[in-house]
């Protein structure tokens, strides 16, 4: 698991001039640019946390979750950042806070937004914070399902086996209880997702 702290994320003699300088770097497992990344952008999120009810501590873990969400989707094969890293960093952060502050507050949520931030709506970089927060609640809610209907929507959803294989790769008697069993998870599935929306 990646884990930086700030007195580790000492400036790094290489310069990163470009945005994309340091998504080389982090792809290519190079620690400066992951150190430089993390340096650079930590004033911005630590003072948008600290200036909406948080303290210093929970600056640094939202910042530290932040890191982890940009490292871990910068390495997947086929992604591109479609804004700054500025930008992306400051979206992930922000919904992050905001879904902390939903869950310390019952009464309404006044966020104020650092001056210099850019407009979110730019690119898209709203829609893709909210589409990937979707996936990991989706995740989340596979991964809460437990067996056997993990495995049956994994493969029918994901491996693409169709009734007659999920049938005979799990003891179902014959494709239809294996369709029948299919519909039970996913209303099971959809129960779980919905709940987990509700608690965000």
């Amino acid at each position: 698991m990646l884990k930086i702290s700030i007195k580790e994320a000492t400036m790094p003699k290489q310069l990163f001039l470009t945005d994309n300088d340091i998504i080389e770097g982090i792809r290519k497992n190079n620690d400066e640019a992951l150190n430089f990344l993390y340096k650079t952008h930590f004033a911005m999120i630590s003072g948008f946390v600290m200036n909406n009810n948080g303290s210093y501590q929970e600056a640094k873990d939202i910042y530290q979750d932040t890191i982890i969400v940009f490292y871990n989707n910068i390495r997947k094969t086929g992604f591109t950042l479609e804004c700054r890293i500025k930008t992306y960093l400051y979206s992930v952060a922000r919904r992050l806070w905001l879904n902390e502050l939903k869950y310390k507050s019952n009464g309404r949520i006044d966020i104020t937004d650092n001056e210099d931030f850019l407009n979110l709506q730019d690119n898209g970089t709203n829609e893709a914070i909210e589409s990937e927060i979707q996936i990991n609640k989706m995740n989340k809610s596979m991964e809460a399902l437990g067996e056997p209907c993990f495995s049956l929507l994994k493969m029918f959803y994901v491996e693409k086996c169709n009734m007659n294989e999920i049938a005979d790769s799990m003891g179902y008697t014959n494709a239809d209880n294996a369709k029948n069993q299919k519909y039970k998870c996913l209303q099971r599935l959809k129960k779980i997702f919905f709940k987990t929306s509700i608690n965000d």
